[in-house]
């Protein structure tokens, strides 16, 4: 069975590794000419790492990721510290794969390497989608460079996919109000107290901060979120300067001046919502990862998203060779219920670290103790560590958000 994935993306690139190593043939057609290390840090919780472990990619990731000790809430001006939960050892016993933090040009490089060495070739580089066309005998992918003929096509495109909007209506797009700024800066150009290996959320009023170590902990990713209207460029690599960071930050801690001020690169985009697709696939085509249900990035989970479909469309098309619609049917049921949660948790988190009660002191430190409580962080969290890809086709429970958290 010929398999042809448009992108080769974080979620292409999974499907096609789990698809070839369960015997299919694979073309993955990207429109880049040539691969870039672009974007800056993701986190793969465990619900996404057990999968890069089964698909063998373990030792090919050592050396680019880094397991986090803990994750911890941090107040805007104070800079106390709350403990959101461990990670490391305690995430391996608890859920049986790791809380890794990497760069994603790193993760990307490495799955790369992975499809190259399974199957010379399969990466056709040059190819940008411009539609699809099927009958009951197959698909053909119809690129900048030429058809390309396979039994599937698999979109997996992106949140800017010509694919969807060849064969569904595209949800409109809708900006947030919210633009985020991100970078990278060197461990060594940091005081001490920011050079251990936890995950922060710093926490404040119409703001918020994410740092965590990615590089083998070299490097300290930032992501800083604000509310602005008036930023509306979705580009992940328009460049801004330190100046304008470090003001849409202003009275925070001297830590987060000192990580911006230290920053390589400052770079901003606006963020974008998305209702996900009703109707992922339609005959012999179907859509993957954020081609279908982008979302926010406030559940740290839209690499771990499109990482979970690659392996479950691999594991659907395998159970079903002969029936290919059927099988990709069946995928899109299994993931749209959770990936829907996950966008919607996404959005729920917004508020939660914006909150108006984090500009007074008192205020503030009750309401973090309120909404990271032990018994709500798990409520918020667990549903989305334990969820067992590696099973997903074969029925048992699947976990899901429990609504009280």
């Amino acid at each position: 069975m010929r398999i042809v994935i448009s992108g080769a993306g974080i979620g292409g690139l999974t499907a096609a590794l789990a698809l070839i190593r369960k015997g299919f043939e694979v073309t993955i057609c990207e429109r880049t000419e040539a691969f870039a290390p672009i974007g800056a840090g993701i986190q793969i919780g465990p619900n996404a790492s057990r999968v890069l472990l089964a698909l063998g990619l373990e030792q090919a990731l050592a050396s680019v990721v880094c397991e986090a000790t803990g994750k911890e809430v941090r107040l805007w001006n104070t800079g106390e510290t709350w403990p959101l939960f461990d990670l490391g050892a305690d995430c391996r016993e608890r859920f049986s794969a790791p809380y890794w933090t990497v760069h994603r040009g790193d993760l990307h490089q490495v799955l790369v390497d992975a499809v190259e060495a399974l199957s010379p070739g399969a990466l056709q580089l040059g190819h940008a989608a411009k539609d699809v066309s099927q009958s009951s005998a197959g698909a053909i992918l119809h690129t900048s460079s030429g058809n390309v003929v396979g039994d599937v096509v698999i979109a997996a495109d992106g949140v800017h996919s010509s694919l969807r909007s060849a064969l569904f209506q595209s949800p409109k797009a809708r900006f947030t109000g919210l633009m985020a700024w991100r970078g990278l800066a060197p461990m060594e150009a940091l005081p001490d107290a920011l050079r251990h290996p936890v995950g922060a959320n710093w926490v404040g009023p119409g703001a918020h901060i994410i740092t965590y170590p990615v590089r083998d902990g070299t490097r300290l990713n930032f992501v800083g979120v604000v509310e602005n209207d008036n930023w509306t460029s979705e580009s992940w690599s328009e460049s801004g300067t330190h100046e304008e960071c470090a003001a849409d930050f202003m009275g925070w801690h001297p830590h987060v001046q000192q990580i911006i001020h230290a920053l390589e690169t400052p770079f901003r985009w606006a963020l974008v919502e998305r209702e996900p697709l009703q109707t992922w696939s339609q005959g012999r085509v179907a859509m993957l990862g954020d081609a279908c249900h982008a979302t926010l990035p406030f559940l740290a989970q839209g690499a771990g998203m499109a990482i979970e479909d690659g392996w479950i469309l691999a594991d659907c098309l395998a159970e079903s060779p002969l029936h290919p619609e059927t099988a990709l049917q069946r995928y899109a049921s299994l993931r749209q219920p959770r990936t829907a949660a996950v966008i919607a948790g996404s959005s729920a988190n917004t508020g939660r670290f914006h909150n108006p009660d984090l500009a007074h002191p008192e205020r503030a430190r009750a309401y973090i103790q309120a909404q990271w409580e032990p018994d709500k962080v798990r409520q918020r969290y667990d549903w989305l560590f334990d969820y067992d890809a590696l099973s997903a086709t074969q029925g048992p429970k699947t976990a899901q958000p429990q609504t009280n958290g």
